[in-house]
């Protein structure tokens, strides 16, 4: 259903549209034609330029042997019938600009599922290996496919994962439990250094996955580098939800989630501010609670950091065009069922997302020419996903991505509206070139609404690989940063893009940087562990229990 109103909506209009026709039929045959008269140059000169290059990103015609005849004819032929689907897509008079975007959504899932180097046998690297290995490649990939079938229906971890263990490879950084209640445990990392800076650093990751994405390995864990670097760092670990929590609310994730954590810090650091930080859906609810507690006149916070968050959802990218009226009520009648959103049902909206590059050609890779891909630690924190409660994520696809509330002025919390402009805390922004979650231009949007010095870092790489870039770690990565001040006139994200200064390297430093300016420069004694006077002693060893749920 969620597809056919968009499709009918186009075909109708399509159908009465004599104009566009036109246009169509006339771009068909002018693609026509250029392309039998590339044919008959390719033909007889193998040299021969191509008419139409694939977009930045676009993997599938990389390896050499598509520029080989008549491998190239086909990749020329796949790319000019994409750009013809892609402009009938397009500005169909009386389609509504939703299903427009439907459309083009749908257009290039075909083209992706129907592309030549996903057909073994039009895949000149698949054909060349095939014949090579005498069909060994396509033996491996039946015993990888068959791994993998018994994994999933035991629900086990994909192969490799079972080597990157909680607590002994991954999640490694030391430190207590001091806080634990029905959502969160509240992790304190011990001190590495003599003295430290004296306001905390506080996190909150997204609990649609595990925390330790940036507490991964110790070379690249983002707690271990700020520990090291003299900071007081708390961690939020999310309890991974089952059918009896179906009841928890978005809000009960900001009580008893980040202020639950801030009074905690409150208590184990008494008298100083907090340096608050958000990833993801984590970003989002600090927000949400930076701005309740500005509208209570809670100062407490020195700083808040936005790790490829968003705040306003107008422009949330093509995860919007699978969240919709009807697709939301289905999945409430979903969650009803099961009391949460399974972590299968929501791995396959993200890998749709981008399928040319995380869908198609890793099942060709892995079950054609047999290649077992070599788990890395952030691959197995990607596989160790969790659950999210049913009302929770109702709330959320209802009043964050459908009706956009927290920017429009209707997002209320204890029955009163909160308004970001009220934040008063220096804010300093990530967003990530290539993140296909939280799209960098979505994420930025934030300056348009708060009312403080925002500070914008646009990162290399993706969605998560963009965050964890650790110094030294990633070769040619590098980053934009320029900050907007209180009282400055708003730049939109293209002209900012254009005017922001690069820097070559990892973000943390410059991010360190800004946190130990937003402090009071002050250095002291690390604090206790937890405050065992005031009902918070140590508990479990990190990473704690909540981090090992399934």
């Amino acid at each position: 259903m969620a597809l056919a109103a968009p499709w009918a909506d186009w075909a109708f209009h399509l159908a009465r549209a004599p104009g566009k026709q036109m246009a169509l039929a006339l771009r068909l045959q002018v693609l026509a034609a250029r392309y039998a008269l590339w044919l008959a140059r390719a033909a007889a000169d193998p040299a021969a330029g191509p008419i139409l290059n694939p977009e930045p990103g676009d993997r599938r015609f990389a390896d050499a042997s598509w520029g080989v005849w008549p491998f190239n004819a086909m990749a020329q032929a796949t790319l000019l019938a994409e750009s013809w689907w892609t402009e009938a897509a397009r500005q169909v008079p009386g389609v509504t600009r939703r299903h427009e975007q439907q459309m083009g959504f749908l257009m290039r899932q075909l083209a992706a599922l129907g592309a030549p180097s996903n057909l073994p046998w039009l895949n000149p690297a698949v054909v060349e290996r095939t014949v090579r290995e005498g069909g060994a490649n396509l033996l491996r990939g039946l015993a990888n496919w068959f791994d993998d079938c018994e994994r999933h229906l035991a629900g086990r971890p994909p192969a490799g994962a079972e080597a990157f263990v909680i607590g002994r490879d991954l999640a490694v950084t030391p430190g207590r439990v001091v806080l634990c209640n029905d959502l969160i445990e509240l992790i304190q990392y011990s001190p590495a250094t003599e003295t430290v800076h004296a306001e905390p650093v506080v996190i909150v990751p997204a609990w649609i996955m595990k925390y330790y994405v940036l507490d991964l390995s110790p070379h690249n864990s983002l707690v271990r580098w700020l520990v090291e670097q003299g900071h007081t760092v708390f961690m939020v670990s999310w309890k991974n939800p089952d059918e009896r929590d179906r009841e928890i609310s978005l809000d009960d994730y900001r009580r008893a989630g980040v202020m639950a954590a801030l009074d905690a810090v409150g208590a184990i650091v008494p008298g100083r501010k907090v340096h608050a930080c958000g990833y993801c859906l984590g970003g989002t609810i600090l927000a949400i609670a930076a701005a309740t507690m500005a509208r209570d006149h809670d100062d407490r916070l020195a700083s808040m950091t936005l790790l490829a968050a968003q705040t306003d959802f107008a422009e949330a990218g093509e995860l919007m065009l699978l969240t919709d009226e009807e697709q939301v009520g289905w999945l409430e009648d979903l969650m009803w069922d099961q009391g949460y959103l399974d972590t299968h049902q929501m791995a396959g909206a993200f890998q749709m997302l981008r399928s040319s590059e995380l869908l198609w050609p890793r099942l060709l890779r892995r079950y054609v020419l047999g290649e077992a891909e070599e788990m890395t630690d952030l691959m197995a924190w990607n596989a160790d996903q969790t659950r999210m409660p049913a009302r929770m994520h109702g709330e959320y696809l209802r009043g964050l991505f459908l009706e956009n509330r927290l920017t429009a002025g209707r997002f209320a919390v204890e029955g009163r509206v909160i308004a970001l402009r009220d934040i008063r805390a220096p804010i300093f922004v990530v967003g990530t070139l290539r993140d296909h979650i939280a799209p960098w231009r979505s994420v930025y949007k934030v300056a348009l609404f708060a009312d403080t010095d925002v500070t914008y870092a646009l990162v290399d790489g993706g969605h998560n690989a963009g965050v964890v870039s650790e110094p030294g770690g990633r070769p040619g990565r590098g980053f934009q940063l320029m900050t907007r001040r209180h009282g400055e006139r708003y730049i939109d994200p293209d002209t900012w893009a254009a005017l922001a200064s690069r820097r070559e390297g990892s973000w943390w430093p410059a991010w360190q940087e800004w946190l130990a300016a937003a402090g009071s420069g002050e250095r002291v004694s690390p604090p206790q562990m937890g405050a065992p006077e005031r009902g918070l002693a140590p508990l479990d060893p990190a990473p704690g229990r909540y981090v090992r749920m399934r």
